[in-house]
């Protein structure tokens, strides 16, 4: 019969023999960052500073999509998972995201994630990291087998985070079509196609 080694228990907080779950320099996403962030749910008093973090990313304010996204978040989920990360009392960061139950006639659990921001003045704080971890943690718990979102080819630096988060790309085609405001058919001239 084989022996085990020895356990190795430490004697008091801090010892060496002591597992630290929450290092900063973890090559772990899901690292504890979040006992160092408070992150709580989305409430509707968080719009003022959704709408102020996301302005100053993008350099103009989008004040009628957050509120729109609020309001779904905040009414029309059956289960809230969208959440702000604070600093000071303040928010500092969020990610907007929703259950689907199914789609195209399949029952399987996915979150979608709708849009994420971090205030530019708290960048590198882990901020995004315990947001993201949190929501991981939070899908866990509710049982959901998966998480999606998508960002446009040429972000880079959100692309990057997601792969640290453990994204990679997905097994679908997006297609896309611009439609001409111009009518495409009339009846006299060109027929229309009929459905």
């Amino acid at each position: 019969m084989s022996s085990r080694p020895p356990l190795n228990i430490p004697e008091r907080v801090g010892d060496p023999a002591e597992v630290d779950y929450s290092s900063a320099d973890s090559d772990d996403f899901d690292a504890l960052s979040r006992d160092l962030v408070d992150v709580r749910s989305l409430q509707e008093s968080d719009l003022a500073a959704l709408i102020k973090i996301d302005a100053k990313a993008m350099g103009r304010k989008r004040e009628a999509y957050y509120k729109r996204r609020l309001y779904e978040a905040m009414h029309q989920s059956g289960v809230r998972v969208s959440l702000v990360a604070e600093m000071e009392g303040w928010p500092v960061g969020f990610i907007m995201a929703r259950v689907d139950f199914g789609e195209f006639g399949a029952t399987q659990p996915e979150a979608v994630i709708d849009t994420l921001g971090v205030d530019a003045d708290y960048r590198g704080q882990g901020i995004g990291q315990a947001l993201m971890s949190q929501l991981l943690a939070n899908l866990a718990t509710l049982r959901v087998d998966r998480v999606r979102t998508q960002l446009g080819w040429n972000e880079f630096g959100l692309m990057a985070y997601l792969e640290d988060a453990g994204f990679m790309p997905a097994q679908r085609v997006v297609l896309e079509k611009q439609i001409s405001r111009a009518f495409p058919c009339n009846l006299e001239s060109k027929p229309c196609l009929r459905i």
